[in-house]
């Protein structure tokens, strides 16, 4: 009787070992998202590195973008303006080029932005200066984006 639940349990941990916990590598593979040489992956490339996935626009917002105006005077004027190169890159068309999220992650999330993202790295290449933290909050950040969905 012993000699039969010895053999039966060797047989269950033989089939538990047989059958589970494998390395699959091909489905790791085909789980793992893509990445690109800076080891990003394409939502990021695409949207940029932060708090911000993806986001879709609604109408234009009036008051969200006199909003943003405000906020923008405070903090951006220093180093942007809108149809000319300042410190920064002008702004005008840039919700054309850019993605919402990736605008809005450029402005919540400069510094790791300027570490990874080779766009971002390219830009610093061509005007020298960093984009800093500006102590925007989220809603801010919107606030800007509405305002230069504007320009």
């Amino acid at each position: 009787m012993i000699a039969k639940n010895i053999f039966t349990t060797l047989l269950v941990a033989l089939f538990l070992v047989s059958c589970g916990g494998g390395d699959n590598k091909e489905a790791t593979k085909a789980a793992a998202p893509k990445l690109s040489p800076d080891g990003l992956t394409q939502a990021q490339l695409e949207h940029g590195i932060g708090p911000i996935a993806a986001m879709t626009l609604e109408p234009m917002d009036e008051a969200l973008s006199a909003k943003g105006k405000e906020v923008f005077d405070l903090k951006c004027v220093a180093c942007h303006k809108t149809n000319e190169r300042l410190v920064g890159p002008p702004l005008s068309g840039v919700t054309e080029k850019r993605s919402p999220a990736f605008i809005m992650n450029m402005i919540l999330n400069p510094d790791e932005m300027v570490k990874k993202h080779p766009e971002v790295r390219a830009m610093l290449a061509e005007f020298y200066v960093p984009m800093t933290f500006q102590n925007v909050s989220q809603d801010d950040a919107r606030a800007i984006l509405e305002y230069l969905r504007t320009l």
